[in-house]
């Protein structure tokens, strides 16, 4: 075999071991890389107990308890199917009923949510206190809706300068 041959053949091999390693890990990987279930994909998947994911979804009104020890039990829903959680631990400041939550975890065998961490989504009126700020300077600020700035139906488009455009 010649020179040439054999680095071919090397490269060859290379390739193919490389091929063989990627395909093993996607794989591996392909149940994981949805960032979190929503309770209708719990239901439909039929996710064994046991089994560690996220759980994404709106917590849902009036279900919220608060037990002894910083216990907290409430149901997560996503409008078709709903899925009781519990808690153990302090939760983050923005989590409150009617907001989205992502958990992570695992079922029981009674088919509840067993977290060790809640992570709480704030929702689409976020704005950061600069930008707040700066829209009071510039009076577009309303304070009734919160994070949103005055929007006029009549307005001129302009610029972030103020420039029509």
């Amino acid at each position: 075999m010649t020179r040439k041959q054999r680095r071919l053949t090397m490269i060859g091999g290379a390739a193919a071991v490389l091929v063989v390693a990627a395909a093993l890990v996607l794989n591996a990987l392909r149940d994981s890389i949805v960032f979190f279930s929503t309770p209708q994909m719990v239901a439909e998947q039929h996710i064994a107990a046991g089994k560690r994911f996220r759980l994404g979804g709106l917590v849902e009104p009036g279900t919220l308890v608060r037990g002894d020890n910083l216990a907290v039990s409430f149901k997560v829903s996503d409008g078709s199917a709903m899925v009781p959680v519990t808690y153990k631990g302090i939760l983050p400041d923005l989590f409150r009923e009617g907001q989205g939550v992502v958990t992570e975890g695992a079922l029981d065998t009674a088919g509840v949510f067993k977290a060790d961490t809640v992570l709480a989504k704030h929702d689409e009126n976020y704005m950061p206190k600069e930008v707040a700020d700066a829209l009071k300077k510039q009076g577009r600020w309303q304070e009734q809706s919160g994070a949103k700035p005055d929007v006029r139906s009549d307005a001129t488009p302009t610029n972030a300068q103020g420039a029509v455009r």
